[in-house]
């Protein structure tokens, strides 16, 4: 969402940078993109370039006595960075890690500055909120989470992509009515939201009105506004061990919990998956889980268990099926498939 946003309208970030920097008497900005995203990059550059010939950056805006210039900071791609005080140290040139806080970056920031982060995504809404006023941003959404929200629709839809829809809309009206329903004609099974430490939505709570709130006490979140569609053919146990994969990749290190927790995690759904899991380990699954979410130094391991603890919420009958009955009822998990040989067709 962000990268289409750089690619299609950089300006629209630039402006909501300096708004917020004369609010706040900010000098100074940095754009963090990651290297992946080479065509985001190299139009942020022109339109950088542009505001700085037009006197939009620069010394003396305007003629006045506010000066504002922006610098693009390239992430060398760890997903850790987007964590504020991980990519405050990326930007100042260390470990791309969290500190503990407090103080927090409005506090103490870049270079012990007080800092301001927000999303390019948060950026590019504040000219048309200073255009078009207050009342009319908070009449669009819910009474608690106000505007529109960018998502990238996956998986097992028929339209996949970018929407941007108003706080509130279902997740029916997104799956079924812009996304046109799922693919092949297959039975709906669950979504995940807010990318790989999303948690994974049943069909029962498809006509949940989407905001922060009921996202969050669904144990998934709004995140980076990813929204990856299951259907019957996906075994959900393997899901969580598809996302908890990336999470211990992603991991810089630093606190146990999620260090070492995950991995024990991701040890015992390689376990169930390969149809060795006992009773107990179910147990000891949702117990680590949640002692990995309480106990973790920033939000990559506070979230990381969130596809485990819903999977296990919502669909515990499958991590019932792979350990008692040794069977993966998706047909997903290859250790658990059986063969059979029909004689009348030999």
């Amino acid at each position: 969402m962000d990268r289409s946003i750089l690619e299609g309208d950089p300006h629209s970030v630039l402006e909501g940078m300096a708004i917020a920097a004369y609010a706040i008497g900010a000098q100074f900005g940095y754009i963090y993109v990651r290297a992946e995203y080479p065509l985001a990059i190299h139009r942020l550059r022109i339109a950088i370039n542009q505001a700085r010939e037009l006197g939009l950056l620069g010394n003396n805006i305007f003629g006045t006595d506010f000066s504002f210039d922006v610098e693009i900071k390239i992430g060398a791609g760890a997903f850790i960075c987007g964590e504020e005080t991980a990519l405050i140290n990326s930007i100042e040139g260390g470990r791309g890690e969290p500190t503990v806080k407090p103080p927090y970056p409005a506090q103490v920031g870049l270079w012990k500055k007080p800092t301001n982060i927000n999303n390019v995504e948060t950026f590019a809404n504040v000219a048309p909120i200073i255009l078009n006023g207050a009342d009319w941003f908070a009449s669009i959404g819910t009474e608690k989470s106000k505007g529109t929200k960018v998502f990238a629709l996956a998986g097992k839809v028929n339209n996949v992509g970018l929407v941007e829809v108003p706080m509130g809309i279902t997740l029916r009206e997104i799956i079924y009515e812009l996304g046109g329903g799922i693919r092949g004609g297959k039975k709906f099974k669950a979504v995940q939201t807010g990318g790989p430490s999303g948690g994974c939505i049943p069909a029962e709570y498809l006509d949940t009105p989407i905001d922060y709130d009921n996202l969050t006490a669904l144990g998934s979140m709004m995140g980076s506004g990813g929204m990856i569609v299951m259907d019957e053919d996906d075994c959900m146990v393997n899901i969580a061990k598809f996302y908890l994969e990336f999470s211990c990749d992603e991991s810089c290190g630093r606190c146990t919990a999620c260090r070492v927790g995950n991995k024990r995690l991701l040890e015992i759904l390689n376990k169930i998956t390969e149809g060795k899991g006992e009773m107990e380990d179910l147990e000891m699954l949702k117990e680590l889980a949640e002692t990995v979410r309480d106990s973790s130094l920033c939000g990559l391991g506070q979230t990381s268990p969130n596809p485990v603890l819903s999977t296990m919420k919502f669909f515990y009958d499958e991590y019932l099926a792979h350990v008692r009955d040794k069977e993966c009822p998706a047909g997903v998990c290859k250790e658990l498939l059986k063969y059979y040989i029909i004689p009348e067709n030999v």
